[in-house]
């Protein structure tokens, strides 16, 4: 995520699919799918509401938003991880985007 940033480039759809490690004895980590992804200019806000439900950060939903969306999902990633549940849920993506806009975990 780090050099991503460094670059300006947003991958807006940070999930356990598009992460992958490239062997069982390494540690090195790799991104795939980068149809979402979009490099910005100096200054430049991102919009359009990109990621999937369980790991979208609320201000994607709000649709003024930067890089660190990517954070936010790679936060419920670790999340996840850690309880084994994910922090915002419901029966459908749209209870899942209703939790995460009110900040229901």
């Amino acid at each position: 995520m780090a050099y991503l940033h460094s670059k300006k480039i947003a991958h807006r759809d940070i999930k356990p699919d598009n992460v992958l490690f490239e062997s069982v004895d390494s540690l090195n980590v790799k991104l795939m799918d980068f149809g979402n992804s979009r490099k910005m200019g100096n200054n430049e806000g991102l919009s359009g509401v990109y990621g999937t439900a369980y790991y979208v950060a609320p201000e994607v939903l709000s649709g003024n938003y930067d890089e660190k969306c990517d954070i936010w999902s790679v936060g419920v990633i670790l999340y996840m991880l850690l309880s084994g549940n994910p922090p915002f849920d419901g029966r459908s993506d749209i209870r899942i985007l209703e939790s995460v806009k009110k900040g229901e975990y």
